[in-house]
């Protein structure tokens, strides 16, 4: 089998981007769970400052992408998903770290982020050296009129 995580090319997004990492957010999130951001959503937080979008390419598809934010000395990850086809192979993990070495650039001393309760991405963040923080409870309005739990969590980083 071969490595096909060289082929992955990690950079910076812009506000052009958004159609594409729309196209991947409805690929990654089921809709039954309420946590895909609309693209005015994504434009609108992109236009604010200390927030960045990163972006995964396999050749000339996007196949996943990160938007994180920092203010003083914190950061959040807002957003991470990767294409359903192309999970298992590294991605997920590579925008994380990413993300946590800008935010580190950028002087915040942790890293939280906030997922549903029960998400599959809980290894990774927990393997990235997150710690779960905090709870809110019935925060996710899934389509259906579900609610779900959402679990923040937090991750230090050390300073440059």
């Amino acid at each position: 089998m071969s490595d096909t995580r060289d082929a992955i090319v990690i950079g910076n997004g812009t506000a052009a981007d958004i159609a594409a990492v729309d196209a991947v957010m409805q690929a990654a999130f089921e809709p039954r769970f309420g946590e895909a951001w609309t693209q005015a959503q994504c434009l609108g937080m992109l236009s604010l400052p200390g927030v960045w979008l990163t972006l995964a390419h396999d050749a000339e598809l996007l196949v996943g992408f990160a938007l994180t934010r920092a203010i003083a000395d914190d950061a959040e990850l807002l957003l991470l998903a990767v294409r359903p086809d192309h999970r298992g192979r590294g991605i997920g993990r590579a925008l994380l770290r990413r993300a946590i070495a800008d935010a580190q650039t950028r002087g915040a001393a942790r890293l939280c982020l906030e997922m549903r309760a029960g998400n599959d991405a809980t290894r990774l963040y927990a393997g990235e050296g997150f710690v779960r923080h905090g709870e809110r409870r019935d925060y996710y309005a899934g389509r259906g009129g579900e609610r779900f739990d959402a679990h923040t969590y937090v991750r230090p980083i050390p300073l440059v």
